[in-house]
């Protein structure tokens, strides 16, 4: 029998796959669940589709597009995903995360992560304090220092701010393969519970370094860039999805190549950003069903060459 959750994730599935038409898997898939991954510090699992919110979310509370992004956060929570990005430096993102989490009743359902990038305890301090406001939260599971900012001072900001109870986590982020060495720095000199970087089909260093020293760590790590924002898609658009697709339970390009990024045990989760619910639907069928072996993770490398 179908717990009420499985059954609010289903017809959630199952309305988007109508609106997608052809584009979407066969409807037995849309019942399944999403991967889960512990984040190692606590042992708190969480799926592998994320949702980030740069460019995408920065729009006014009164402008028309925000009846999308309220359906796009409808697909995303009742499909079982959780972790959603911000930063205060995406614009109006997280004003508008916070109220459309706030209309759609959903803070218990989702992971709240957003950043700090200012420079100086102070500014830090009250930059933090207006993401509490701008998320209408009293605790946010996750923040960051965002590209590596003042980083040591906002670091001991954020622990304080976690012993305190009002933060749960605390991690670094960068968005450059040219700044993964000083990520690497930064994670042998600091304790931190999260890492966010790029990691895509297209941007592979992060298997040289930061993905196996996350896993021999134990930190949890949020990809940010999986479609090189929208470059790799680019360079597949109107052709035919090969036939191989069917072997990981992919249906789309997009699928295959968050399924490629999942495919790496030490990544917990990834988190593109989109403003069009057929898309989210789209996501979150990557992270159900079959991930590629090494061989076809060598054909999806291939597809995008």
């Amino acid at each position: 029998m179908q717990t009420r959750r499985q059954l609010l994730h289903r017809t959630a599935v199952l309305t988007a796959i109508a609106a997608l038409g052809p584009l979407m898997p066969t409807v037995t898939r849309a019942s399944q669940s999403l991967h889960m991954r512990p984040i190692p510090v606590s042992g708190e699992k969480l799926p592998v589709i994320g949702l980030g919110t740069s460019r995408t979310h920065d729009v006014g509370l009164d402008d028309a597009e925000m009846s999308a992004l309220l359906d796009v956060l409808r697909v995303f929570a009742e499909g079982g995903a959780r972790v959603i990005d911000t930063a205060p430096s995406y614009g109006n993102a997280d004003r508008v995360v916070g109220e459309l989490v706030r209309q759609q009743n959903a803070r218990e359902r989702v992971f709240l992560a957003t950043k700090v990038s200012s420079t100086g305890r102070e500014r830090g301090l009250a930059q933090i304090e207006a993401g509490f406001q701008a998320l209408q939260t009293d605790s946010i599971d996750l923040v960051q220092v965002h590209n590596l900012q003042d980083t040591h001072t906002q670091l001991g900001v954020l622990r304080e701010l976690k012993e305190a109870g009002r933060i749960r986590y605390i991690g670094i982020t960068h968005y450059l393969e040219s700044a993964h060495e000083r990520l690497l720095d930064v994670l042998e000199k600091e304790p931190v519970d999260f890492v966010q970087f790029n990691y895509s089909v297209g941007e592979r260093n992060a298997e040289k370094g930061l993905l196996p020293y996350c896993a021999d760590k134990g930190i949890a790590t949020l990809i940010n860039r999986p479609f090189t924002r929208g470059n790799l898609l680019s360079r597949v658009r109107g052709m035919p999805l090969p036939d191989w697709a069917a072997e990981i339970d992919a249906s789309s390009w997009a699928q295959l190549l968050l399924k490629f990024i999942l495919a790496a045990p030490a990544v917990t989760a990834v988190i593109p950003a989109t403003s069009n619910p057929r898309y989210m639907a789209d996501n979150l069928m990557a992270g159900q069903g079959r991930l590629p072996d090494e061989r076809q993770r060598r054909l999806i490398i291939d597809a995008f060459s």
